[in-house]
């Protein structure tokens, strides 16, 4: 197993039941909730320009409102790609399995298994599967306001 896939498999994967949630121990913060990765995958073309296809894992969608916070994992597909967009807050693309190419303002970086990028609100970013064998990331960004 791919230790970052591993990684994702320990936190995500420890109940059999999506969103499972917990009783809070505490008498503030909502309870837990424990997401199956495999109970909220869907195949689609990816974001901003449905260039190819891809499996999303729309993970924090799991968790009821409020929350502050996305976290996903995409796995782009050969020749796959989050076509380049605008963002309004910052963005961490990290990636577990693959190889691809980040690109922030019209820079582009070669990221591999164990590499992130960090983005920040204002640019404009997107990112493309290169190689033999499919990209998996994980994306994580703040909950926009409302």
């Amino acid at each position: 197993m791919i230790a970052g896939r591993a990684i994702l498999g320990v936190s995500l994967l420890a109940c059999s039941a999506c969103a499972t949630a917990q009783e809070p121990t505490s008498g503030t913060a909502p309870p837990m909730v424990v997401v199956s990765e495999s109970e909220v995958m869907v195949r689609e073309a990816p974001p901003h320009g449905a260039i190819g296809m891809s499996t999303a894992y729309r993970i924090s969608d799991a968790a009821p409102q409020p929350r502050t916070m996305e976290f996903r994992r995409r796995v782009l597909d050969v020749g796959a790609a989050i076509g380049e967009h605008p963002i309004s807050h910052d963005e961490v693309y990290y990636v577990t399995e693959g190889e691809g190419v980040v690109i922030s303002d019209g820079v582009e970086a070669a990221l591999k298994p164990g590499m992130a990028a960090y983005l920040y609100e204002g640019a404009v970013v997107g990112m493309r599967q290169t190689g033999d064998a499919p990209l998996s990331i994980i994306i994580a960004y703040p909950v926009a306001a409302k």
